[in-house]
């Protein structure tokens, strides 16, 4: 198993993550033994073939899924020490996910599907769709805040997806394949907007295939195989 490096300040740790699921009466290591960190503000990149644990290990981190053993710990707090409401409130408020599907609700206007992110939180409307306008713009979407995701193009829906996951004002982002559905340039013009969450300290953790890209967005990359992180860089 590759030890990675010591990070200065992490605010995110994982030790010793495993997470053992049983299928057809055998027992698959989906993460087997994952020791990772990292900084606020910082771009992780984590790649590997299909099957290799990265869609796991990001579950885990996130706080989607509950590891078999090992814990990860975010700001000083153990998730699996944490009440069911307290898990709720750090995905509420800590976490933004991106998937490679949009996810967007076809009715609303991409202005609404962002305003959603903050219905259930007691935020007032008029905040709601400001603070949803100001991301929106933020993304290069000011002429397309009514338009709804079928007069979009994927580019643009993916903006859209990445601007409901940042108006809640996250510490983290993970963002799982968000280009995969991408033709080349739309995945570099996400991409650079992923990068450019550092400057309010937002961490990103992107999962990806692209090995290339990986290294030319990322300030780190892990790859990992067969559960465990085979290498970093």
């Amino acid at each position: 198993m590759t030890t990675l490096p010591p990070v200065p300040e992490a605010w995110i740790r994982a030790h010793r993550l495993e997470r053992v699921y049983r299928r057809a009466g055998h027992e698959v290591h989906a993460v087997d033994g994952v020791d990772l960190a990292m900084a606020r503000g910082e771009f992780l990149a984590v790649v590997g073939a299909s099957g290799s644990g990265k869609s796991t290990l990001v579950n885990l981190l996130a706080g989607l899924d509950t590891p078999t053993a090992g814990h990860v710990e975010v700001d000083g707090r153990r998730l699996d020490a944490l009440s069911r409401r307290a898990l709720a409130a750090y995905r509420a408020r800590t976490v933004g996910i991106v998937f490679q599907t949009f996810n967007l609700l076809p009715q609303h206007s991409a202005l609404g599907n962002v305003e959603m992110a903050l219905y259930f939180d007691g935020t007032p409307r008029r905040e709601r769709r400001a603070r949803a306008a100001a991301v929106l713009e933020q993304l290069g979407l000011a002429e397309r805040l009514h338009h709804r995701p079928l007069d979009l193009s994927g580019g643009e829906q993916q903006r859209v997806a990445i601007a409901r996951a940042l108006v809640k004002r996250p510490g983290v982002l993970f963002a799982d394949e968000p280009t995969g559905n991408l033709d080349r340039e739309n995945t570099e013009a996400i991409v650079d907007v992923l990068g450019e969450l550092r400057r309010d300290r937002i961490a990103v953790v992107l999962v990806t295939h692209d090995l290339d890209m990986a290294g030319r967005a990322a300030d780190r990359v892990v790859r990992m195989q067969y559960g465990r992180i085979a290498d970093a860089a």
